[in-house]
């Protein structure tokens, strides 16, 4: 990479960086409810925008009734994006309102992580707790499970969950993935942090659920989570009924990640479709309950991490028209890992009978970052002042019809391409300027070649969702769209240089620190310790 080039991107993060800053001062006065609301926000794992059936009314089987009915008697936001496209980056600035450049996590912890999200970072369920809310986390982590790391040290008074991904350890009875995952060895070998050589799963240390910081089953069973989850999520709602005590929910599914393991027998073998049926079940479910206790008062989230995996094939999910035309006509996939649309573009409903107007849709581009803001708006809260934000209150947008949202919004590497965490792509209105391409690998195998553009391929969503036109770099709108991202510079050096509030993860791995309830074990195997 040339200085020139470097210098290029660098000032491209700056860009995104302070004026998201300045959008977010600039966001929708605070709510003042004289009741403070209850918030429930749903996180789906490696879920395409055309998942939704609402997104794509006519083209598919409609398997996301509930998820549909919610997004029918609330808002549906299509131009919602997941800050990162891949796992550990997105949840950290969703739970940080900032991004990895700033919060420190640029890509995925491992099983053996010795450490997590950074220490120095607050998040959302901090400032809720301090608050008086009841917190509770059901589901996926993935910033961190040794010690401090762990949930119930970052803010959160209950957890039920997988500390990672649902891939990142083997199980008795594993789940559809491809390649296929191979069950846990029952012999006397010690357990492995690497992948199997055999399938898709890590095939030697056994996928721990814990309780709070305690595991209480290893290797668990894929096939009874979803109703382990919807047992926690339904109790944590009827139990903040009789406390009367506001609370924060932060569902993290395992849905739509592989291996995926829907309801036995399937009707019509259509895996994904079954799994997206399961999700959408439980979705119903928590919104049921929510509605029975306290449903005027209650803002119901759902949004995802990142796109589909579109490596596993018929196991992926559907990203619609963001198809990343460009990337895909030279062989590379576009969507999780990617910063083409199908890599973070993400389906996203909100819902709040009373408050946010029923059936309505908004195209306000905004991102995961602007849910830390934007409930500590509702709550009547102020984030800590002692660090900057590239999240915005999107108050205005869900209870007032704005349509305006973010004016920037920045993409940062997620392992396709270049060094983690650099900029690759940067959003201004409806053009998407690319410093950086490259794809991660398509079903069947291509993989696009990382690409420097300088100047950058520029495309206008607008008329190109499919992104597979640039512009043509001498035009008008070329420039126009070229100078807009490029508008100040100099301050967003300014700013990076002096922001004293960025912090760095440590991403060392220690075999030792693998959640392990019986290291005597070769897989850790335990079953419903106390």
């Amino acid at each position: 990479m040339t200085a020139g080039f470097s210098l290029l991107l660098l000032s491209g993060t700056l860009l995104c960086g302070l004026l998201l800053h300045t959008v977010s001062r600039r966001g929708a006065r605070p709510e003042q409810p004289s009741k403070r609301p209850s918030f429930i926000l749903i996180l789906a794992d490696d879920i395409g925008w055309g998942d939704l059936a609402a997104n794509q009314p006519g083209e598919r089987a409609n398997n996301t009734p509930h998820l549909d009915l919610m997004a029918q008697q609330g808002m549906r936001l299509t131009d919602f994006h997941s800050p990162a496209s891949t796992c550990s980056p997105s949840r950290a600035a969703i739970l940080t309102g900032r991004y990895g450049l700033r919060n420190g996590v640029t890509h995925n912890f491992a099983v053996g992580s010795v450490a997590g999200l950074p220490l120095s970072e607050v998040t959302l369920a901090q400032l809720l707790q301090r608050a008086g809310y009841y917190t509770a986390m059901i589901g996926k982590w993935h910033l961190g499970h040794n010690g401090p790391y762990g949930p119930t040290n970052r803010g959160f008074d209950y957890y039920l969950g997988v500390p990672y991904s649902n891939d990142m350890g083997c199980t008795d009875m594993p789940g559809y993935d491809m390649p296929h995952c191979v069950p846990c060895s029952m012999g006397t070998q010690v357990y492995r942090l690497k992948r199997s050589v055999h399938g898709g799963c890590y095939s030697k240390v056994g996928l721990p659920l814990l309780e709070n910081s305690s595991i209480v089953e290893q290797p668990l069973d894929l096939w009874a989570l979803t109703q382990q989850y919807k047992s926690a999520a339904l109790k944590i709602i009827n139990n903040a009924r009789e406390r009367g005590q506001p609370y924060l929910l932060y569902i993290a599914l395992a849905h739509m990640h592989v291996p995926l393991a829907p309801p036995l027998p399937l009707d019509d073998g259509r895996v994904y479709a079954a799994s997206l049926r399961e999700m959408d079940s439980l979705v119903g479910a928590v919104k049921t309950a929510s509605d029975a206790t306290d449903r005027d008062n209650t803002l119901i989230w759902f949004t995802g991490d990142n796109g589909p995996w579109e490596q596993k094939c018929q196991y992926a999910g559907n990203v619609g028209p963001f198809k990343g035309k460009w990337q895909t006509s030279r062989g590379g996939g576009s969507a999780k890992r990617t910063t083409w649309e199908g890599g973070h573009r993400v389906p996203t409903v909100a819902y709040w009978p009373g408050k946010i107007p029923a059936n309505t849709t908004s195209s306000a581009l905004l991102s995961g970052m602007d849910i830390f803001p934007t409930l500590l708006s509702l709550a009547g809260l102020q984030p800590p002042s002692d660090r900057r934000y590239d999240g915005i209150d999107a108050t205005n947008v869900l209870l007032h019809g704005q349509q305006t949202g973010r004016e920037f919004l920045c993409h940062p590497n997620s392992g396709a391409a270049g060094k983690f965490g650099d900029l690759q792509a940067v959003r201004a209105g409806k053009h998407k300027a690319f410093y950086l391409t490259g794809a991660a690998e398509a079903c069947g195998g291509g993989r696009g070649r990382q690409q420097l553009h300088n100047p950058p391929l520029i495309f206008d969503l607008e008329s190109d969702e499919g992104e597979e036109t640039p512009l043509d770099s001498g035009s008008p709108e070329y420039q126009r769209a070229l100078d807009r991202i490029a508008e100040g510079r100099e301050e967003l050096l300014w700013d990076i240089a002096t922001d004293q509030s960025v912090s760095t993860a440590d991403y060392t791995t220690d075999q030792s620190a693998a959640p392990c309830c019986d290291p005597r074990h070769p897989v850790c195997r335990c079953h419903m310790l106390g």
